[in-house]
């Protein structure tokens, strides 16, 4: 089976719901992981509401005796915004990072948002987040062979900066890693299929790597070749 992932940058995203729908491709039974934010209830709710009326069964994997089990029993991922840094703690806290990599690996659709765009990279360490807790490590589902900045905010101009842009801490953050980092801004996502990868929607993305200027990308754009990329950390 191929990976079958939609990683949103989150903020609004309506944009996304029939391609979310189209990327479950009849799956009933789907478990959301609410660990980014406080309020799991409710953040697993607020996908219930337009989910539920489409015969697509959420359930909050914080509500099963065996989070292991719901997930290998899921037809689908889902993992909702908030803390990146709260999120991945609680991923390593309850051992549900290998559970998740093998339901995608057998196929399962992964839904991501914001920091759950960011925990299916390698690592969350080109989050937005501040660091309210800290995990054990770093290290995410490493579901793709890069990393994304989701909200990604283009710098203002010169007369407008105020303190760093996130150019910059993208740029800094190459100086220390060989990997490169999708800038994806609200309104946008990326879709991979097995090996083909796209970036859909209206507000696109940049393309960060070392050593080179950003590279301003539209919806529509090919980017399966990065998924054959390997990247390299504390480089």
């Amino acid at each position: 089976m191929h990976k079958r992932l939609l990683l949103h940058a989150g903020g609004d995203g309506t944009s996304a719901r029939s391609a979310v729908i189209e990327h479950l491709r009849g799956g009933l039974r789907a478990v959301m992981i609410p660990y980014a934010q406080s309020d799991h209830d409710r953040a697993t709710a607020r996908f219930a509401e337009w989910l539920n009326p489409l015969g697509v069964e959420i359930t909050g994997v914080h509500t099963a005796d065996d989070p292991a089990a719901a997930i290998g029993a899921a037809d689908a991922v889902f993992v909702t915004g908030g803390n990146s840094f709260r999120l991945v703690n609680a991923l390593h806290r309850l051992g549900l990072i290998e559970p998740v990599r093998e339901a995608i690996e057998r196929g399962v659709p992964y839904y991501g948002a914001s920091a759950g765009s960011n925990v299916a990279c390698p690592t969350i360490r080109t989050t937005n987040d501040m660091p309210i807790v800290q995990p054990p490590s770093f290290a995410a589902f490493n579901l793709v062979p890069f990393q994304i900045n989701p909200h990604y905010i283009d710098p203002p101009p010169p007369e407008a900066r105020i303190g760093e842009t996130r150019e910059e801490r993208l740029r800094e953050f190459l100086e220390e890693n060989e990997v490169t980092v999708v800038g994806l801004r609200e309104q946008s996502w990326l879709e991979i299929d097995g090996p083909s990868m796209r970036l859909v929607g209206t507000g696109g993305a940049v393309l960060f790597r070392r050593d080179a200027e950003p590279e301003q990308l539209q919806g529509g754009a090919d980017l399966s070749a990065m998924l054959l990329e390997t990247p390299r950390y504390d480089a």
